[in-house]
């Protein structure tokens, strides 16, 4: 494979970031902002977290700002009990398991539309990608599906890109440091008049810490948005990720001149719309173009196969619809249609060229039938052309029995995941796909309590939940070709416990712990890569002087893992990890950073057989205007 040229890459670079600059003229610090009182994915409806039976963490653009995360597997660092999983360094692929589900059970949401599907892949954008300037998070654990289909079963993780708000403001920004990382980022928003704006794009590259490990990255934001009348507006969004890697695969391979790289571009038109003083609606038009693309060139240790290029090519066409009507006394009824037509292209194992369209209508009641009594219930229907369809419900109370400082909250919840084109029509000399597959399906329910702190100085949770899952997908090894079959079962159950602390705007924190049994029924063993105990917290506080500090912990225990060498089932390694980060407002338009991640160098694998990096020191200065 011929890789572009690094003068190449910095060419493209500089250009993208001139024609940001040339179209935002202006911007870039995200404007000031508290933790937003109102979340949406649990409900698809604006709803106070006061009033939600589900659990949902919201980490809004001055959390993770405050805190210097940018890439989008940082946000799991300040989330209950969710550590991601990377195989290895910067930019290498990444996986998360809420609440112990598989994987490829995580629906990622992406400025209103869906990331990842079986035969779309999440893990390279996780482990590559970063935020936006002004992007929301809201991760939403327990079963989904009710609202927004298949994959929705551990939970959903929306990332959405904020309306330019404010008077006009821009920033650009460099950072640099330890293994050879450098990257320079640009952003703009704000309103002016009926519009709105916000545009931001970062570029950079890495070396990681082993041979043929090299990481390069370029994102871009945007977003703009228009107020037709009192009743109508109409915006876009833009988001494109392009990532190149070297891939030594693990440390027993170190192979010399593996690639992979990734396009993914997500864009949307939409609409947002109240005819009437109880009726609101949004209608969204999507469209995903992911191209993937493995080379791998001989030699190929440790088999030395010959060379080979794997390519996928994922296109996905959306249209999501929903309206809402509160005219009804204590009630507010959603429903809505979503239409998907899906193409995906990969040449390498299974030789798959297929298609698939969905259909599918929803219903939901929000009701309210005490002023501290809050009920939801909904039904879903997903029609699709290849296996046929799936029918979800889900159901969520909240009360506050005592006033507003004491919330107990129960949800239930049937998902499904669709199977992949691989698993449904996939021929291979040794592997026959199987038509006759049924979904994986989950039922979950969880109970807990909150307790709002007074003056709105944070809130501490306590959640217990439990999943069950049945006709998991495996081989079937037991026929020749092999192929896949309903035949696993599992189920996970386990405690979060959290808590959020603000202080008058100069000191938060955020700290959450979850213990977890995750245990496959037929073999009655547990599942992999799900730590028993995960621990994380996040301190950040304001000294004085225009100078913020911050540190953060992680812990993971009790994970099992596969031997990359002998693929035997082991215990994995338990690990440490602990980052500090502070900032300097020089001016008001200078402000110096720093941050040093793993602190303690911890030598550890997230993934058996893929070294994480150790100690990394990085300097940054941001330039406002």
């Amino acid at each position: 494979m011929k890789v572009p040229s690094l003068a190449c890459s910095t060419r493209r670079s500089l250009l993208l970031a001139c024609t940001l600059a040339v179209l935002a003229t202006v911007r870039a610090q995200t404007p000031p902002e508290t933790l937003a009182p109102y979340i949406t994915s649990a409900t698809r409806t604006p709803q106070p977290v006061t009033q939600a039976g589900t659990v949902t963490d919201v980490l809004t653009a001055d959390d993770l700002a405050h805190r210097q995360v940018t890439l989008v597997s940082g946000i799991f660092s300040l989330a209950t009990g969710t550590p991601v999983t990377p195989s290895g360094a910067a930019g290498e692929v990444t996986s998360v398991f809420l609440r112990g589900a598989n994987s490829n059970q995580t629906l990622f949401l992406v400025d209103g539309i869906r990331l990842n599907d079986p035969n779309t892949d999440y893990q390279v954008y996780l482990g590559g990608a970063t935020l936006g300037a002004t992007d929301r998070v809201e991760i939403t654990r327990g079963p989904l599906s009710t609202l927004y289909g298949g994959e929705a079963v551990g939970g959903v993780v929306s990332i959405a890109a904020q309306r330019g708000q404010g008077a006009p403001t821009a920033s650009v920004g460099a950072e640099g440091g330890s293994f050879s990382t450098f990257s320079g980022t640009i952003a703009a928003q704000g309103a002016q008049g009926p519009w709105g704006y916000a545009v931001s794009a970062e570029s950079g590259r890495t070396e990681n810490d082993r041979p043929n490990n090299t990481f390069t990255h370029n994102n871009a934001v945007v977003r703009l948005d228009r107020t037709i009348s009192p009743a109508l507006s109409v915006g876009g969004t833009v988001r494109w990720y392009h990532g190149e890697i070297g891939e030594p695969g693990d440390r027993y391979t170190n192979d010399p001149n593996n690639t992979n790289r990734e396009d993914n571009t997500l864009v949307t038109v939409f609409a947002e719309f109240a005819p009437a003083e109880h009726w609101s609606g949004r209608v969204t038009v999507g469209d995903q173009e992911r191209r993937f693309t493995a080379e791998s060139p001989a030699p190929n240790p440790p088999y030395f196969s010959p060379s080979d290029t794997n390519h996928v090519k994922n296109h996905r066409a959306v249209l999501d619809a929903q309206t809402s009507f509160d005219g009804i006394a204590s009630n507010r009824i959603t429903a809505g249609v979503t239409a998907e037509q899906t193409h995906t292209e990969n040449d390498g194992f299974g030789a798959i060229d297929q298609k698939q369209s969905l259909f599918a209508v929803f219903a939901q009641d929000e009701f309210t039938p005490l002023s501290n009594l809050f009920l939801t219930g909904g039904l879903r229907r997903d029609d699709f052309d290849t296996f046929g369809s799936a029918t979800t419900g889900r159901a969520t109370v909240a009360w506050l029995p005592s006033g507003p400082e004491v919330k107990l909250r129960a949800s239930y919840g049937t998902s499904f995941r669709t199977p992949s084109f691989l698993d449904l029509y996939g021929k291979d000399t040794y592997y026959v796909g199987n038509p006759n597959l049924r979904p994986e399906r989950s039922h979950g329910w969880d109970a807990g309590v909150d307790w709002y702190l007074p003056e709105k100085r944070g809130v501490l949770s306590a959640t217990w939940f439990n999943t069950d899952f049945t006709d998991l997908i495996v081989y079937n090894f037991a026929v020749f070709p092999s192929t896949v079959v309903n035949a696993d079962r599992a189920r996970t159950r386990g405690l979060e416990l959290s808590a959020t602390t603000t202080l008058g705007g100069a000191f938060e924190a955020k700290i959450a712990y979850t213990y977890l049994e995750a245990e496959d029924l037929a073999t009655n063993t547990r599942l992999l890569r799900r730590p028993r105990h995960a621990f994380n917290a996040d301190v950040w506080r304001a000294i004085g002087h225009d100078v913020t500090v911050g540190a953060g912990v992680a812990f993971v225990a009790g994970r099992q893992d596969v031997d990359a060498l002998t693929f035997a089932t082991i215990d994995a390694e338990d690990y440490t990890v602990a980052r500090v980060y502070a900032a300097w407002a020089v001016t008001p338009s200078l402000t110096l950073k720093a941050r040093v991640e793993n602190l303690l160098n911890e030598k550890y694998e997230a993934v058996n057989g893929y070294p994480a990096l150790g100690r990394g020191a990085f300097f940054g200065v941001e330039w406002k205007f």
